[in-house]
């Protein structure tokens, strides 16, 4: 376990190598700088000002001059100052880190809840109705954009129906049920398209372990059917089924973005687009990479699971 546990950091390492140059330089071939969007199009600004403005930003030096003092900063823990705020970026993303991870959690258990029992049943009721239905529910959670069923939620729901409060953010510590009721409808949204790959990820594993020996010798045996299924089949069913969720939960650490602009939440995702477009490079840089390290402990996490759930599994 120690030497497995050693040879996934050292991955992570050099993948998370690879992403600040991917981002690095992806955010350089977007036109415009930070100068540009402080001045205004239409501003009357000496070629002499700008030249100080980027000299400022460190905008004159090479590529690589930026790039090796961004990650000379990243080696003493220093995630950086945005340009735009003067803020921290630590403080920026803590500050707004709370409203994603109940966002993300909020569609994980969404997810969860729908997509195995929606798996399970159309496992155990095999081309009936039923299965038919799923099948064709998991499809179109599959084919709907995200942004898309956020504004149709909210156009029914909140404005036609008046079923959901308006989507103004409260902090759960300020009005707890209120922040809950807010975070139903953006929860479901961005958990949808997780729950239809999970129940198709059931639904798959169930069949194949509900014709097993050792199901049929369980049920030959007497044993009630919601035992057989849900103590012997569901959790010897359980391997693939963890692996998508843990995937799941980076897809919807990335889905965040999207949801969070349609429905005006304060959380990170909605961070980093806000500094994408001001070209806040060392926010959009540390934001992102942020991110990465979450998603890729997750599945850490998750990997590491593994030998809990099957005893057989030794690394």
């Amino acid at each position: 376990m120690g030497r497995y546990l050693l040879v996934r950091l050292y991955s992570m390492a050099v993948t998370l190598l690879g992403l600040t140059v991917l981002t690095f330089l992806m955010l350089r071939l977007i036109p415009g700088t930070v100068v540009e969007q402080m001045i205004g199009a239409d501003a009357i600004v000496s070629e002499a000002m700008v030249a100080q403005l980027k000299a400022f930003f460190g905008l004159d030096q090479p590529w690589y001059v930026q790039y090796g003092r961004w990650m000379g900063s990243l080696l003493q823990g220093d995630l950086g100052t945005s340009w735009r705020t003067g803020k921290p970026v630590v403080q920026l993303i803590g500050e707004r880190l709370p409203v994603t991870l109940e966002l993300t959690a909020f569609a994980v258990a969404v997810a969860i809840m729908l997509g195995v029992v929606a798996g399970v049943v159309s496992s155990v009721r095999r081309d009936r109705a039923v299965d038919n239905i799923t099948r064709v529910g998991a499809l179109l959670g599959l084919s709907v954009p995200v942004f898309w069923q956020g504004t149709m939620l909210i156009l029914f729901l909140s404005i036609y129906l008046r079923w959901m409060p308006p989507v103004v953010w409260v902090d759960f510590f300020a009005d707890p049920l209120r922040n809950l009721t807010i975070m139903l409808l953006p929860a479901l949204c961005l958990g949808t398209a997780s729950a239809a790959n999970i129940a198709r990820t059931t639904r798959a594993c169930m069949l194949d372990v509900l014709g097993s020996e050792y199901i049929r010798t369980a049920a030959a045996k007497g044993l009630r059917p919601r035992l057989v299924v849900l103590k012997h089949a569901l959790r010897n069913a359980m391997i693939p089924i963890v692996t998508v969720v843990g995937l799941q939960i980076g897809i919807l650490l990335g889905g965040t973005v999207v949801v969070e602009e349609v429905f005006t939440l304060p959380g990170v995702g909605r961070l980093v687009l806000w500094s994408i477009y001001q070209r806040d490079y060392p926010l959009t840089q540390s934001t992102i990479l942020f991110v990465a390290v979450m998603f890729m402990t997750v599945n850490l996490a998750v990997d590491l699971l593994y030998a809990y759930l099957d005893p057989r599994i030794r690394y």
